[in-house]
């Protein structure tokens, strides 16, 4: 063998060496951790999590170590939490040394960082949405398009000021890059890059569009701040833009840190909102009768003459309970959007170091049973008491809990009510194959996506 050859294979043995021994170093950790499943270096635990879907295997392993528990994506260590009392342990009871994002490569520069104090952020964000609007023809069609357009439109009208046409081609562009962008969320690929971001992003493959899709949302926002820069009358703002343009001039805020929340807003309130949408349409079709009760309680309290409106929830208990139903149901982010503790921290016997990923899965305390007869089974008598009066429910939280549960909270649950009502108001669903026969499971990776189908609505 040359010498040259020698050497090389000598140093890539090394460096092999060295980059396993600092991988299995860091999966070793400090402090006294969850018990959890052995964990290979560079890889950590990818195999025996990828064998079922992420939900499920998480289930297993609370079983086997308990309701807290250490597993590792890739070098990344990360807790979990599972369950209602260890969830709501963490998150409220010691809310401040779970407050911290948690990472999320693909998103890193999106909606998750900041430069300035998040509650601070997060405040202005909660009062601007609420002063700017918180509160036809018999063929199969899927619903996917018809939901994006409608809930992104209404996001459009608070943060911009105004509704794009339908048929506008750079709503349709913006529609088009957050639905692409969404799908590629929910990919394995997508799972791999958060997982192994040095190692991913150097390989090809569909989660490099995601990245493209960003700039280009990118630039659709930043061409309407300039719209708004120029015609801004700091006396009267106009909308989420106004507001935050406003705002920087008063304070530490920046043009970087409106793109992001402005971004932030579109894809949780597009992604979500529709996906949930289009899961109840399916399971209303699948359920008929559940259907023609909320027909029933739409025709009684709102009639045909008039639009619905946000005053009417608190007479339609039937329908609230149909619409928290679903959000409990269909899980959409099984896991939760990660937390990481912002110091080394006592949880019961444990010490979690500082930064540590954690993960509040929340289809575990939207599944409990203790709470929810029969989880399993889509059931709106979850939510209603033995008199048909709305119950809530403390185990409710698809939004997440806590100081770093979803700012678009509000905002969600005013689409849901209202979309999900005009439609039912205005048409009877009509799926295209028998109701029995109609497959309500969701595509599970690392959220609860919706199969794809089509359906005919028939005008009432």
């Amino acid at each position: 063998m040359e010498p040259l050859g020698a050497t090389t294979i000598f140093l890539a043995v090394c460096i092999s060496c060295l980059l396993f021994l600092s991988a299995w170093k860091k999966m070793s950790g400090s402090g006294n951790l969850p018990p959890g499943p052995v964990a290979f270096p560079i890889i950590g635990n990818a195999l025996q999590l990828y064998k079922k879907n992420l939900p499920q295997s998480m289930r297993e392993l609370s079983a086997k170590y308990g309701p807290i528990f250490t597993i590792y994506l890739g070098s990344e260590r990360v807790v979990v939490l599972y369950g209602h009392e260890v969830v709501k342990e963490a998150l409220i009871d010691q809310g401040d040394e779970f407050s911290d994002r948690g990472r999320m490569p693909v998103f890193e520069g999106i909606s998750m960082a900041s430069a300035v104090p998040w509650k601070e952020l997060r405040r202005f964000t909660l009062t601007t949405l609420r002063d700017f609007g918180m509160g036809k023809k018999r063929r199969p069609f899927d619903p996917t398009l018809f939901l994006n357009h409608s809930v992104s439109n209404v996001i459009c009208s608070i943060v911009f000021g105004d509704r794009f046409d339908y048929e506008d081609k750079k709503f349709v562009t913006l529609i088009n890059l957050i639905e692409e962008s969404n799908k590629l969320q929910c990919s394995p690929w997508t799972a791999l890059y958060n997982f192994f971001p040095t190692l991913m992003h150097y390989i090809p493959g569909p989660h490099q569009r995601i990245f493209k899709h960003f700039e280009e949302l990118r630039k659709f926002v930043l061409e309407r701040v300039e719209m708004h820069r120029e015609s801004l009358e700091p006396s009267c703002p106009r909308d989420f833009i106004d507001a935050f343009l406003i705002k920087i001039k008063q304070s530490e805020f920046t043009t970087e840190n409106m793109l992001r929340r402005t971004l932030g807003l579109f894809f949780a309130g597009t992604g979500t909102t529709s996906a949930t949408l289009k899961h109840g349409l399916l399971l209303l079709m699948k359920y008929p009768e559940i259907e023609e009760k909320v027909h029933e309680e739409i025709d009684r309290v709102i009639g045909r003459s008039r639009s619905p409106c946000m005053a009417d929830r608190s007479q339609m208990p039937y329908t609230d309970a149909v619409v928290h139903e679903t959000q409990r149901f269909v899980s959409l982010a099984p896991l939760g959007v990660p937390r990481a503790v912002t110091r080394d921290t006592r949880f019961r016997q444990y010490i979690i170091p500082k930064g540590t990923t954690i993960f509040p899965v929340l289809q575990s305390v939207l599944y409990d049973s203790k709470e929810f007869p029969k989880p399993e089974q889509f059931n709106p008598g979850h939510f209603l008491d033995e008199n048909g009066a709305f119950k809530k429910s403390d185990f409710f939280m698809p939004f997440s809990i806590g100081k770093r549960s979803c700012v678009g909270e509000g905002l969600a649950r005013m689409q849901l009510f209202l979309l999900l009502t005009t439609i039912l108001q205005n048409f009877t669903l009509k799926p295209l194959i028998d109701p029995k026969d109609i497959d309500i499971t969701p595509m599970t990776l690392t959220s609860n996506a919706p199969m794809s189908y089509q359906l005919i609505v028939i005008p009432r």
